[in-house]
């Protein structure tokens, strides 16, 4: 594949995070959004159906996974880079639903920061952000 059209297959998938980030209210169900968008500081958790919140969190969490292990593999263009990292979402992914469940289901203002910062990893490419300069950095020293 010629550098040009990868270039612009990385821009549409980086356009895809970006259009999940900006519909993020159509197209998923999250009560959160609007409520850590105001004081949560002091406020009562907002009303919410926990398996539904925990199905669209993982349909945000598998959509971001996807395309972040697209860019991942164009930017690399190495099988084992994409592997490691399915092993590494996969790994965040059960550990940070763990907390997020106990924080969904037993709301508690004094955990809304903790609370609102592990659902940041969930719901946000972190994963890319973090891994795109690391491996950038593992192929410049092998």
């Amino acid at each position: 594949m010629n550098k040009v059209l990868t270039y612009i297959i990385i821009g549409i998938l980086l356009l895809c995070l970006v259009l999940i980030r900006a519909f993020e209210n159509v197209l998923f169900y999250d009560p959160y959004l609007t409520f850590f968008e105001s004081d949560y500081l002091y406020m009562d958790s907002p009303r919410r159906e926990i398996a539904k919140l925990v199905l669209f969190t993982t349909l945000r969490f598998v959509l971001n996974t996807i395309i972040s292990l697209g860019v991942l593999y164009l930017v690399f263009k190495d099988d084992s880079i994409v592997k490691f990292s399915v092993i590494i979402f996969t790994t965040a992914f059960i550990l940070l639903l763990i907390p997020f469940l106990y924080f969904v289901i037993n709301p508690r203002q004094e955990d809304y920061y903790l609370f609102f910062n592990i659902r940041r990893f969930l719901i946000q490419p972190i994963g890319l952000i973090l891994l795109l300069p690391a491996f950038y950095y593992y192929k410049l020293n092998r």
